[in-house]
């Protein structure tokens, strides 16, 4: 033991428990996806596109997304997203108390955050705004942590955004994670990358495509400490629940979609041993590919 480096001796302290280790793995990885992801939205909104303009967003977004899904995907399977663990319930992949669980870590980690992006970026939010925080406006700063939609858009338009941008990603999810399409494992993030990119080109105009109801809700909460109970009432009441129902509602119809209409149909093929796709069983070990 005296004879192992540092990182090694530490290591027989981890989580032995399962469910104790995926929930550290996605509360983390949620952090640095959603720690990076607000700092890019910081520059490119307080910055005035000066340091990043919307396709720098979009590829930071997928950075952050590569980085930390290969960060948890051998531990928790890297969901980072209620959205898609209520996908991987209905799949049968985890239990429900495990994407309940799920679900508040992440929340958590988008939480924590976007404290973290707040108290790093705070003299760039005071020298933008001169210490008056507003969440709406000509120096409003709200849109640095959660989504608000074009002033444009119709009560129902947000709810359609996210159910049809979270539908996508399901949909595409799927067609990685499907074992008979031969993607390996190894590159299941990077295609996780270019398929955020791909939504943030195609579906982010409206209200900047959340599509995680942790990466909206948990910055949204910690703004509240911010700017008042106005990120929950602006534009209007209740306009908060779209980015938390619509993935929620998309990410099932995009990941059944997709195995209905082509997954289904897939041939099986021969040599794929099913503990390669990283998603956890009911009793939290037997990794199960997404179709038998």
């Amino acid at each position: 033991m005296a004879n192992l480096p540092p990182q090694e001796r530490l290591r027989r302290f981890g989580a032995k428990n399962v469910l104790i280790r995926n929930l550290l793995a996605e509360l983390f990885g949620t952090f640095t996806l959603c720690f990076v992801g607000l700092s890019i939205v910081v520059q490119f909104h307080i910055g005035k596109t000066k340091f990043t303009n919307w396709l720098g967003v979009n590829i930071g977004w997928g950075f952050a997304i590569l980085f930390s899904v290969q960060s948890t995907l051998r531990i928790s399977g890297g969901h980072l997203n209620p959205a898609v663990s209520l996908l991987m319930w209905s799949f049968g992949h985890i239990k429900f108390t495990w994407f309940i669980l799920y679900s508040i870590a992440q929340t958590i980690g988008a939480f924590i955050a976007a404290a973290a992006t707040y108290f790093y970026y705070i003299d760039s939010f005071d020298h933008y705004d001169k210490g008056i925080r507003s969440v709406l406006g000509p120096t409003g700063t709200g849109v640095c942590f959660c989504s608000y939609p074009q002033e444009y858009l119709g009560v129902l338009s947000p709810y359609i955004d996210q159910i049809v941008g979270t539908g996508a990603l399901a949909f595409f999810l799927c067609v990685v994670i499907d074992e008979r399409n031969g993607i390996p494992k190894v590159w299941h993030p990077t295609f996780f990358s270019f398929l955020l990119i791909m939504i943030g080109c195609a579906f982010g105009m409206n209200l900047g495509y959340p599509i995680n109801p942790a990466r909206d809700f948990g910055p949204r909460l910690f703004s509240y400490f911010i700017y008042g109970a106005g990120v929950f009432s602006s534009p209007y009441n209740m306009y908060f629940l779209a980015p938390i129902i619509g993935p929620f509602i998309g990410a099932l119809l995009g990941g059944w979609l997709y195995f209905l209409t082509i997954g289904m149909q897939n041939p099986p093929v021969e040599g794929i041993r099913n503990t390669d796709i990283p998603y956890i069983d009911q009793d939290g070990e037997l990794r199960k590919p997404l179709t038998a």
